[in-house]
Protein backbone atom coordinates (compact mmCIF):
# COMPACT_ATOMS: atom_id res chain seq x y z
CA UNK A 1 0.00 0.00 0.00
CA UNK A 2 1.39 3.41 -0.99
CA UNK A 3 -0.01 6.63 0.38
CA UNK A 4 1.28 10.18 0.48
CA UNK A 5 1.72 12.28 3.59
CA UNK A 6 -0.41 15.38 3.89
CA UNK A 7 -1.94 17.95 6.17
CA UNK A 8 -5.13 17.95 8.22
CA UNK A 9 -7.93 15.87 6.77
CA UNK A 10 -5.64 14.44 4.11
CA UNK A 11 -3.16 13.26 6.73
CA UNK A 12 -5.98 11.76 8.80
CA UNK A 13 -7.29 9.92 5.75
CA UNK A 14 -3.85 8.39 5.17
CA UNK A 15 -3.51 7.49 8.85
CA UNK A 16 -6.86 5.68 8.69
CA UNK A 17 -5.66 3.71 5.66
CA UNK A 18 -2.66 2.53 7.65
CA UNK A 19 -4.80 1.79 10.69
CA UNK A 20 -7.18 -0.23 8.54
CA UNK A 21 -4.25 -2.28 7.24
CA UNK A 22 -2.75 -2.78 10.71
CA UNK A 23 -5.99 -3.87 12.37
CA UNK A 24 -6.54 -6.42 9.60
CA UNK A 25 -3.55 -8.34 11.01
CA UNK A 26 -4.93 -10.39 13.95
CA UNK A 27 -1.68 -10.05 15.88
CA UNK A 28 -3.04 -11.41 19.17
CA UNK A 29 -0.17 -12.09 21.58
CA UNK A 30 -0.75 -15.85 21.40
CA UNK A 31 -0.14 -15.79 17.63
CA UNK A 32 2.80 -14.82 15.43
CA UNK A 33 3.26 -11.11 14.66
CA UNK A 34 5.49 -11.78 11.64
CA UNK A 35 2.86 -10.77 9.03
CA UNK A 36 2.52 -7.28 10.51
CA UNK A 37 6.30 -6.96 10.88
CA UNK A 38 6.67 -7.99 7.22
CA UNK A 39 4.16 -5.28 6.26
CA UNK A 40 6.02 -2.63 8.25
CA UNK A 41 9.35 -3.75 6.80
CA UNK A 42 8.13 -3.47 3.22
CA UNK A 43 6.59 -0.08 3.77
CA UNK A 44 9.48 1.52 5.66
CA UNK A 45 12.05 0.04 3.28
CA UNK A 46 10.25 1.81 0.44
CA UNK A 47 10.62 5.09 2.33
CA UNK A 48 14.38 4.67 2.68
CA UNK A 49 14.56 3.68 6.35
CA UNK A 50 17.53 1.77 7.72
CA UNK A 51 15.92 -1.39 9.14
CA UNK A 52 16.98 -3.94 11.74
CA UNK A 53 14.80 -6.95 12.43
CA UNK A 54 15.21 -8.70 15.79
CA UNK A 55 13.63 -12.11 16.28
CA UNK A 56 12.52 -13.91 19.40
CA UNK A 57 14.14 -17.25 20.38
CA UNK A 58 11.32 -19.26 18.78
CA UNK A 59 11.54 -17.58 15.38
CA UNK A 60 7.76 -17.01 15.39
CA UNK A 61 7.86 -13.36 16.47
CA UNK A 62 10.00 -10.33 15.77
CA UNK A 63 10.50 -6.66 16.44
CA UNK A 64 11.72 -3.93 14.15
CA UNK A 65 14.07 -0.98 14.71
CA UNK A 66 14.07 1.67 12.00
CA UNK A 67 15.81 4.99 11.40
CA UNK A 68 15.98 7.66 8.75
CA UNK A 69 18.22 10.69 8.73
CA UNK A 70 21.78 11.46 9.93
CA UNK A 71 23.27 8.43 11.66
CA UNK A 72 25.63 10.45 13.87
CA UNK A 73 22.84 12.26 15.72
CA UNK A 74 20.52 10.94 18.48
CA UNK A 75 17.14 12.08 17.12
CA UNK A 76 13.75 11.08 18.52
CA UNK A 77 12.38 7.55 18.95
CA UNK A 78 8.69 6.64 18.63
CA UNK A 79 7.88 3.26 20.16
CA UNK A 80 4.86 0.97 19.98
CA UNK A 81 3.94 -2.71 20.32
CA UNK A 82 2.40 -4.76 17.52
CA UNK A 83 0.49 -7.29 19.64
CA UNK A 84 -3.10 -6.97 20.81
CA UNK A 85 -5.21 -8.74 23.43
CA UNK A 86 -7.62 -11.55 22.44
CA UNK A 87 -11.22 -11.05 21.30
CA UNK A 88 -12.40 -14.54 22.29
CA UNK A 89 -15.46 -14.40 24.52
CA UNK A 90 -16.12 -10.73 23.80
CA UNK A 91 -19.38 -9.54 22.25
CA UNK A 92 -18.38 -7.28 19.34
CA UNK A 93 -20.89 -5.39 17.19
CA UNK A 94 -18.74 -5.94 14.10
CA UNK A 95 -15.66 -7.81 12.93
CA UNK A 96 -12.91 -6.78 15.42
CA UNK A 97 -10.24 -7.13 12.74
CA UNK A 98 -11.92 -4.86 10.24
CA UNK A 99 -11.88 -1.11 10.84
CA UNK A 100 -15.34 0.41 11.23
CA UNK A 101 -15.98 4.16 11.21
CA UNK A 102 -18.98 5.66 12.96
CA UNK A 103 -19.79 9.07 14.47
CA UNK A 104 -16.27 10.44 14.85
CA UNK A 105 -14.76 7.15 15.99
CA UNK A 106 -13.09 4.13 14.42
CA UNK A 107 -13.59 0.68 15.92
CA UNK A 108 -11.38 -2.40 15.86
CA UNK A 109 -9.11 -4.50 18.06
CA UNK A 110 -6.01 -2.45 18.77
CA UNK A 111 -7.47 0.85 17.57
CA UNK A 112 -6.67 2.41 20.97
CA UNK A 113 -4.09 -0.06 22.32
CA UNK A 114 -2.07 0.69 20.32
CA UNK A 115 -2.27 0.38 16.56
CA UNK A 116 -3.71 3.89 16.39
CA UNK A 117 -0.28 5.14 17.44
CA UNK A 118 1.44 2.74 15.04
CA UNK A 119 -0.56 4.30 12.22
CA UNK A 120 0.55 7.75 13.38
CA UNK A 121 4.13 6.46 13.45
CA UNK A 122 3.76 5.59 9.77
CA UNK A 123 2.39 9.06 9.11
CA UNK A 124 5.48 10.52 10.82
CA UNK A 125 7.65 8.20 8.73
CA UNK A 126 6.09 9.57 5.53
CA UNK A 127 6.75 13.13 6.64
CA UNK A 128 10.33 12.35 7.63
CA UNK A 129 11.04 10.61 4.30
CA UNK A 130 10.21 13.88 2.49
CA UNK A 131 12.05 16.23 4.86
CA UNK A 132 15.66 17.39 5.01
CA UNK A 133 16.43 15.96 8.41
CA UNK A 134 19.26 17.27 10.58
CA UNK A 135 18.45 14.62 13.21
CA UNK A 136 16.98 11.17 12.61
CA UNK A 137 13.51 9.86 13.22
CA UNK A 138 13.70 6.46 14.90
CA UNK A 139 10.97 3.86 15.26
CA UNK A 140 10.65 0.74 17.42
CA UNK A 141 7.97 -1.92 16.90
CA UNK A 142 7.97 -4.64 19.57
CA UNK A 143 6.18 -7.91 20.30
CA UNK A 144 4.42 -9.41 23.33
CA UNK A 145 4.05 -6.22 25.33
CA UNK A 146 0.63 -7.43 26.43
CA UNK A 147 2.21 -10.52 28.02
CA UNK A 148 4.43 -8.43 30.30
CA UNK A 149 6.79 -6.49 27.99
CA UNK A 150 8.51 -9.70 26.83
CA UNK A 151 9.84 -8.46 23.49
CA UNK A 152 11.53 -5.16 24.28
CA UNK A 153 14.26 -6.67 26.55
CA UNK A 154 15.48 -8.60 23.47
CA UNK A 155 15.52 -5.43 21.37
CA UNK A 156 17.17 -2.88 23.66
CA UNK A 157 20.61 -4.57 23.76
CA UNK A 158 20.71 -4.14 19.96
CA UNK A 159 19.95 -0.41 20.06
CA UNK A 160 23.52 0.92 20.19
CA UNK A 161 24.71 -1.23 17.29
CA UNK A 162 21.68 -0.51 15.09
CA UNK A 163 19.89 2.84 15.27
CA UNK A 164 21.54 4.31 18.40
CA UNK A 165 20.06 5.89 21.51
CA UNK A 166 17.80 8.93 21.03
CA UNK A 167 17.34 12.24 22.86
CA UNK A 168 13.88 11.07 23.85
CA UNK A 169 11.66 8.00 23.54
CA UNK A 170 7.91 8.57 23.17
CA UNK A 171 5.96 5.42 24.05
CA UNK A 172 2.60 5.91 22.39
CA UNK A 173 0.28 4.05 24.75
CA UNK A 174 -3.14 5.76 24.89
CA UNK A 175 -3.07 8.81 27.19
CA UNK A 176 -5.43 11.13 25.25
CA UNK A 177 -2.23 12.91 24.14
CA UNK A 178 -1.42 13.91 27.70
CA UNK A 179 2.16 13.72 28.96
CA UNK A 180 2.57 10.84 31.39
CA UNK A 181 5.83 10.69 33.29
CA UNK A 182 5.58 7.40 35.06
CA UNK A 183 4.04 4.04 35.78
CA UNK A 184 4.59 1.33 38.37
CA UNK A 185 6.95 -1.56 37.90
CA UNK A 186 5.67 -5.11 38.23
CA UNK A 187 6.97 -8.47 39.47
CA UNK A 188 5.03 -11.64 38.65
CA UNK A 189 5.92 -14.40 41.09
CA UNK A 190 5.00 -17.99 41.78
CA UNK A 191 4.96 -19.66 45.21
CA UNK A 192 5.22 -23.44 45.08
CA UNK A 193 4.13 -24.95 48.42
CA UNK A 194 5.23 -28.51 49.21
CA UNK A 195 3.52 -30.80 51.71
CA UNK A 196 2.97 -34.53 52.16
CA UNK A 197 0.14 -36.62 50.80
CA UNK A 198 -2.07 -39.31 52.27
CA UNK A 199 -5.66 -40.40 52.88
CA UNK A 200 -7.88 -37.60 54.15
CA UNK A 201 -9.16 -39.87 56.95
CA UNK A 202 -5.78 -39.29 58.59
CA UNK A 203 -5.33 -35.71 57.42
CA UNK A 204 -3.68 -34.37 60.61
CA UNK A 205 -0.73 -36.71 60.03
CA UNK A 206 0.19 -34.96 56.80
CA UNK A 207 1.32 -31.51 55.68
CA UNK A 208 -1.55 -30.13 53.60
CA UNK A 209 -0.04 -27.90 50.93
CA UNK A 210 -3.27 -25.88 50.75
CA UNK A 211 -2.80 -24.97 54.42
CA UNK A 212 0.72 -23.71 53.61
CA UNK A 213 -0.48 -21.65 50.66
CA UNK A 214 -3.34 -20.08 52.62
CA UNK A 215 -0.93 -19.16 55.41
CA UNK A 216 1.31 -17.58 52.79
CA UNK A 217 -1.62 -15.59 51.34
CA UNK A 218 -2.38 -14.37 54.88
CA UNK A 219 1.26 -13.24 55.14
CA UNK A 220 0.93 -11.37 51.83
CA UNK A 221 -2.18 -9.60 53.15
CA UNK A 222 -0.28 -8.57 56.26
CA UNK A 223 2.55 -7.28 54.08
CA UNK A 224 0.05 -5.28 52.02
CA UNK A 225 -1.45 -3.74 55.16
CA UNK A 226 2.00 -2.72 56.40
CA UNK A 227 2.93 -1.19 53.05
CA UNK A 228 -0.34 0.75 52.93
CA UNK A 229 0.29 2.14 56.42
CA UNK A 230 4.05 2.64 56.40
CA UNK A 231 5.48 2.10 52.90
CA UNK A 232 6.80 4.42 50.21
CA UNK A 233 4.11 6.62 48.68
CA UNK A 234 3.79 8.44 45.36
CA UNK A 235 0.70 10.69 45.41
CA UNK A 236 0.57 10.80 41.59
CA UNK A 237 -1.17 7.40 41.65
CA UNK A 238 -4.75 6.69 42.70
CA UNK A 239 -3.28 3.94 44.89
CA UNK A 240 -0.06 5.68 45.95
CA UNK A 241 1.81 2.66 47.34
CA UNK A 242 2.97 -0.79 46.28
CA UNK A 243 0.14 -3.26 45.76
CA UNK A 244 0.40 -7.00 46.46
CA UNK A 245 -2.12 -9.20 44.66
CA UNK A 246 -2.79 -12.95 44.99
CA UNK A 247 -4.29 -14.02 41.67
CA UNK A 248 -4.62 -17.78 41.30
CA UNK A 249 -4.21 -20.98 43.33
CA UNK A 250 -3.87 -24.47 41.85
CA UNK A 251 -3.99 -27.44 44.26
CA UNK A 252 -5.57 -30.78 45.01
CA UNK A 253 -6.62 -33.82 42.99
CA UNK A 254 -9.47 -35.44 44.96
CA UNK A 255 -11.56 -34.80 48.06
CA UNK A 256 -10.13 -37.77 49.95
CA UNK A 257 -6.44 -37.04 49.20
CA UNK A 258 -4.36 -34.58 51.22
CA UNK A 259 -2.66 -32.37 48.59
CA UNK A 260 1.13 -32.32 48.67
CA UNK A 261 1.51 -29.39 46.26
CA UNK A 262 -0.14 -26.00 45.87
CA UNK A 263 0.89 -23.23 43.51
CA UNK A 264 0.05 -19.55 43.94
CA UNK A 265 0.46 -16.96 41.18
CA UNK A 266 0.84 -13.47 42.63
CA UNK A 267 2.30 -10.09 41.82
CA UNK A 268 3.34 -6.79 43.26
CA UNK A 269 3.30 -3.42 41.50
CA UNK A 270 5.51 -0.69 42.86
CA UNK A 271 6.15 3.03 42.22
CA UNK A 272 9.47 3.74 40.49
CA UNK A 273 10.75 5.33 43.70
CA UNK A 274 10.37 2.05 45.59
CA UNK A 275 13.21 -0.49 45.61
CA UNK A 276 11.54 -3.78 44.61
CA UNK A 277 14.27 -5.70 46.40
CA UNK A 278 12.77 -4.63 49.73
CA UNK A 279 9.44 -6.19 48.74
CA UNK A 280 11.16 -9.34 47.49
CA UNK A 281 13.03 -9.59 50.81
CA UNK A 282 9.79 -9.28 52.82
CA UNK A 283 8.13 -11.98 50.70
CA UNK A 284 11.10 -14.31 51.08
CA UNK A 285 11.14 -13.73 54.85
CA UNK A 286 7.46 -14.68 55.10
CA UNK A 287 8.05 -17.87 53.12
CA UNK A 288 11.02 -18.82 55.32
CA UNK A 289 9.07 -18.21 58.54
CA UNK A 290 6.16 -20.41 57.42
CA UNK A 291 8.53 -23.10 56.15
CA UNK A 292 10.44 -23.20 59.46
CA UNK A 293 7.26 -23.68 61.48
CA UNK A 294 5.96 -26.48 59.28
CA UNK A 295 9.27 -28.33 59.07
CA UNK A 296 9.32 -28.71 62.85
CA UNK A 297 6.77 -31.51 62.32
CA UNK A 298 7.02 -32.18 58.57
CA UNK A 299 10.60 -31.97 57.22
CA UNK A 300 9.36 -32.23 53.62
CA UNK A 301 7.25 -29.07 53.86
CA UNK A 302 8.37 -25.82 52.33
CA UNK A 303 7.65 -22.83 50.09
CA UNK A 304 9.72 -21.93 47.02
CA UNK A 305 9.40 -18.46 45.45
CA UNK A 306 10.11 -18.00 41.75
CA UNK A 307 10.10 -14.75 39.75
CA UNK A 308 8.33 -15.53 36.49
CA UNK A 309 8.54 -12.10 34.87
CA UNK A 310 9.21 -8.50 35.84
CA UNK A 311 9.43 -5.09 34.24
CA UNK A 312 10.76 -1.84 35.70
CA UNK A 313 8.77 1.24 36.59
CA UNK A 314 9.09 4.65 34.95
CA UNK A 315 9.63 7.91 36.79
CA UNK A 316 10.74 10.79 34.54
CA UNK A 317 11.31 14.10 36.35
CA UNK A 318 8.94 16.92 35.36
CA UNK A 319 11.87 19.32 34.96
CA UNK A 320 13.80 17.05 32.59
CA UNK A 321 14.69 18.75 29.31
CA UNK A 322 12.95 15.93 27.44
CA UNK A 323 9.64 17.03 28.99
CA UNK A 324 10.13 20.59 27.71
CA UNK A 325 10.85 19.12 24.27
CA UNK A 326 7.65 17.09 24.45
CA UNK A 327 5.68 20.26 25.22
CA UNK A 328 7.11 21.73 22.04
CA UNK A 329 5.85 18.78 20.02
CA UNK A 330 2.39 19.14 21.57
CA UNK A 331 2.38 22.95 21.26
CA UNK A 332 1.43 23.07 24.93
CA UNK A 333 2.51 25.40 27.72
CA UNK A 334 5.08 23.89 30.09
CA UNK A 335 4.83 26.50 32.84
CA UNK A 336 2.43 25.38 35.53
CA UNK A 337 1.61 22.17 33.67
CA UNK A 338 0.44 19.13 35.59
CA UNK A 339 1.61 15.66 34.67
CA UNK A 340 0.10 12.29 35.22
CA UNK A 341 1.24 8.73 35.75
CA UNK A 342 -0.58 5.77 34.24
CA UNK A 343 -1.85 2.83 36.25
CA UNK A 344 -0.84 0.26 33.64
CA UNK A 345 2.68 -0.83 32.74
CA UNK A 346 4.51 0.15 29.55
CA UNK A 347 7.81 -0.44 27.83
CA UNK A 348 8.90 3.03 28.94
CA UNK A 349 10.47 1.63 32.09
CA UNK A 350 12.82 -0.51 30.02
CA UNK A 351 13.88 2.45 27.85
CA UNK A 352 14.47 4.58 30.94
CA UNK A 353 16.51 1.79 32.54
CA UNK A 354 18.69 1.85 29.41
CA UNK A 355 19.43 5.54 30.03
CA UNK A 356 16.92 6.94 27.53
CA UNK A 357 14.63 9.76 28.75
CA UNK A 358 11.13 8.40 28.21
CA UNK A 359 7.58 9.73 28.20
CA UNK A 360 4.26 7.95 27.66
CA UNK A 361 2.02 9.92 25.32
CA UNK A 362 -0.33 8.65 22.65
CA UNK A 363 -3.79 8.94 21.11
CA UNK A 364 -6.91 7.36 22.57
CA UNK A 365 -7.89 6.25 26.03
CA UNK A 366 -7.03 3.05 27.84
CA UNK A 367 -10.64 3.10 29.08
CA UNK A 368 -11.42 1.67 25.62
CA UNK A 369 -8.58 -0.84 25.52
CA UNK A 370 -9.06 -4.58 25.99
CA UNK A 371 -12.86 -4.25 25.63
CA UNK A 372 -15.35 -5.30 22.96
CA UNK A 373 -15.99 -2.55 20.42
CA UNK A 374 -12.62 -0.95 21.23
CA UNK A 375 -12.41 2.44 19.53
CA UNK A 376 -10.36 5.58 19.10
CA UNK A 377 -11.71 9.05 18.36
CA UNK A 378 -10.68 10.63 15.05
CA UNK A 379 -9.79 13.79 16.97
CA UNK A 380 -7.16 11.82 18.91
CA UNK A 381 -5.53 10.58 15.71
CA UNK A 382 -5.58 14.11 14.30
CA UNK A 383 -3.90 15.43 17.45
CA UNK A 384 -1.20 12.77 17.20
CA UNK A 385 -0.61 13.63 13.55
CA UNK A 386 -0.18 17.29 14.54
CA UNK A 387 2.42 16.22 17.09
CA UNK A 388 4.20 14.21 14.38
CA UNK A 389 4.32 17.26 12.12
CA UNK A 390 5.92 19.40 14.85
CA UNK A 391 8.32 16.59 15.74
CA UNK A 392 9.52 16.22 12.13
CA UNK A 393 9.83 20.00 11.84
CA UNK A 394 12.11 19.91 14.92
CA UNK A 395 14.17 17.12 13.38
CA UNK A 396 14.53 19.29 10.26
CA UNK A 397 15.50 22.51 12.06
Amino acid sequence: MKVEAGEGEEALSHTLEWLDALIAFPSVSSESNLPVIDFLTRHLSGLGFDLHRIGDPTGTKAGLLASIGPRDRPGILLSGHTDVVPVAGQDWSSDPFRLRRDDGRVYGRGSADMKGFLACMLQAAELASKAELTEPLKLAFSWDEELGCLGIPHMLPKLDETIGKPHLCIVGEPTEMRIMLGHKGKSFLKAVCHGTTGHSAMAPQFANAIHLVTEFVTALRALQADIAANGYRDPAYDIPYTTVHAARIAAGTALNIVPDRAVLDFEFRYPAGEDPRTIDAAIDAAAREITARWRAQHPEAGIEIETVNAYPGLGTAADHEAVALMHRFLASEANGASYGKVAYGTEGGYFASAGIPSIVCGPGSMDQGHKPDEFIALSELAACNAMSRRLVDWLSR
